[in-house]
């Protein structure tokens, strides 16, 4: 097993109650492996709240909090690895890793046992986070995509993170005159404009024009302020791909499907109501991006929600692309 060190924080930067950047700088007198885009390194925290797996006369599983004899919650260690958002480049420069995380919680909303405590985190007060010595995963271009012309990222939520390492990796390399001919496209989605992070940097990556590189911000739950700009995507990825090749939403197939069978279609339907319909950002013509994904030459790689990446399978695979996804 990696040897681990305590790395410090340095910089901490919310987008929204859930959601956070921060940057971290290795232990004194060390470095960060070397690393390629797209892979992860396990972190810890030593203050976590502590839980046990029970599972239910139904079979429902639930993770308990743990309690000590005053009924007080137990803590102890908890790790969990995170895709690295910062580039190679940056690190090599700059010294520290960045991370695009959530606060998770479960259906109860009680939150997540390790993103609790890093969230309690702060570069001026609690700044520490161990770190396992070694990058790893096969998540990289090199590994998904070697071979095609044609790379369609999909990022939804935090699942954004390697494509930003990605993408920041390919500009910095073709400023320098390295290109590999690759048409990139990144469909990327979140819940409103403010949670888009990243876009700024994005979209001025894909001005500077140093790479065939096409960015599509999306929301999937637009405020009045997200329906009114024209430049923004509306609609979850995955039926922003399934407008693409005019195929019908995710919610209308499976409300089809169940009709179809003689199912209940109640609760279907209402979620069909509430869907936001896929449009895409002014700029950007279905025509133009569907000539970016000629299914013999494209790949889809996807990271980020699981149900969003199972349906985006779904239309990959019923186009004849390849798929990929980040599996933890």
């Amino acid at each position: 097993m990696a040897k681990t060190k305590e790395g410090t924080l340095i910089y901490w930067r919310n987008s929204s109650s859930v959601l956070a950047i921060f940057r971290l700088m290795p232990e004194e007198g060390s470095k960060f492996p070397g690393y390629q885009a797209g892979q992860y390194i396990a972190l810890r925290r030593d203050d976590c709240r502590l839980t046990k797996k029970v599972v239910g006369g139904d079979g429902k599983v639930e993770y308990i909090t743990i309690l000590d004899d005053k009924g007080n919650p137990k803590r102890g260690a908890v790790t969990h690895s995170y895709s690295i958002a910062s580039a190679p480049f940056e690190t090599l420069e700059k010294g520290f890793l960045e991370f695009y995380v959530i606060l998770e919680a479960d259906e109860k909303d009680v939150p997540g046992r390790l993103t609790e405590s890093m969230f309690r985190m702060s570069p001026e007060g609690d700044n520490k986070l161990v770190y396992f010595d070694k990058i790893a995963g096969e998540f990289t271009l090199e590994k998904r995509a070697a071979g095609f012309q044609n790379v369609v990222l999909v990022g939804t939520g935090t699942g954004l993170a390697p494509f930003v390492s990605m993408i920041k990796q390919l500009h910095f390399e073709a400023c320098r005159g390295k290109s590999d001919g690759v048409k990139y496209t990144l469909l990327h989605t979140n819940r409103t404009y403010e949670e888009l992070d990243y876009r700024e940097e994005l979209l001025a990556i894909e001005a500077a024009k140093k790479f065939d590189f096409v960015y599509v911000p999306s929301v999937s739950r637009p405020a009045p302020r997200d329906l009114s700009d024209a430049k923004l995507g509306k609609g979850r990825a995955n039926n922003l791909l399934r407008h693409l090749f005019e195929m019908p939403l995710k919610e209308e197939q499976d409300l089809q499907e169940a009709g179809a069978a003689g199912k209940d279609i109640s609760r279907l339907k209402a979620a069909l109501d509430k869907t936001v319909r896929p449009v895409l950002p002014q700029q950007i013509s279905r025509q133009e991006l569907i000539r970016r994904m000629d299914p013999p030459k494209t790949v889809i790689i996807t990271c980020g929600n699981p149900w969003s990446m199972e349906d985006i399978k779904y239309v990959a695979e019923s186009n004849q692309m390849r798929f990929e996804k980040e599996d933890w």
